[in-house]
């Protein structure tokens, strides 16, 4: 996916399953370990690894979402103060 996205596409990881099924640990992991590392750190690496390498005149923005929906109510996990969006 993230290749995709260097390409121009957008990209979207969609966790869902039932509480407790482990959906938070895939996307996550645990920090500070790199061999628990989630769908999302290492999608970051690869991510700016291939920024990095990529020729110096290709200009990128970059922007996330990470959202959390639960009972019916969207809530933005980058920002606490966003909730029931």
């Amino acid at each position: 996916m993230v290749k995709g996205v260097l390409d121009g596409y957008n990209g979207t990881i969609f966790a869902y399953g039932q509480t407790g099924s482990g959906k938070s640990f895939s996307m996550e992991g645990v920090r500070g370990h790199p061999d628990l590392a989630g769908i999302i750190p290492r999608m970051f690496d690869f991510l700016f690894h291939c920024i990095t390498e990529a020729d110096p005149d290709i200009e990128f923005t970059i922007k996330c979402s990470y959202l959390e929906i639960y009972m019916e109510r969207i809530m933005d996990l980058l920002d606490a103060k966003k909730t029931n969006l």
